[in-house]
């Protein structure tokens, strides 16, 4: 499993380095074996990633986004509209690490939103007014991520 990682991680080197000289090279599959070495796998609550759910939840994501820009483009360009900003102690069945990284990051890449801190089962998110909490709250954003990975090993 970590040889598939340290592939991975040399090929994104090499696409996002753009650079072939023969010292880059040895350098990045150098960084690639070592990251893959120290990496955790295989921690008590792994999920596998499902990459072809993933092509569904991408565009799902991407409307979140469009819909969340122009509500904040809303309350820049007409400051009277009420704004009411709070820290949200957000519960999550989600327990594997990949899934956590996930969830946070969906909430940050979406306007209005960002994720303070994470810890197993909770977020801290700032959100600038309900609207922008709603998906959190009602949990379909969890659910959407949660589908995205396998069942839990345990449950096979």
């Amino acid at each position: 499993m970590k040889v598939f990682i340290a592939i991975a991680l040399f090929a994104l080197w090499l696409v996002l380095s753009a650079s072939f000289n023969p010292a880059h090279v040895v350098l990045g599959a150098i960084v690639a074996l070592i990251v893959a070495w120290i990496n955790p796998i295989g921690t008590p609550y792994t999920r596998r990633f499902l990459w072809l759910r993933a092509l569904g939840y991408a565009p799902w994501l991407f409307g979140r986004v469009v819909k969340s820009g122009l509500h904040v483009s809303r309350l820049i360009l007409y400051p009277a509209l009420p704004i009411k900003p709070e820290l949200i102690q957000h519960k999550t069945k989600l327990r594997s690490e990949g899934e956590l990284v996930v969830l946070g990051n969906s909430i940050t890449l979406t306007p209005g939103t960002i994720t303070v801190e994470v810890a197993p089962g909770e977020l801290i998110v700032h959100a600038i007014d309900a609207s922008a909490q709603q998906d959190l709250i009602s949990g379909v954003l969890d659910e959407k991520v949660s589908r995205l990975f396998s069942a839990w090993e345990g449950d096979q």
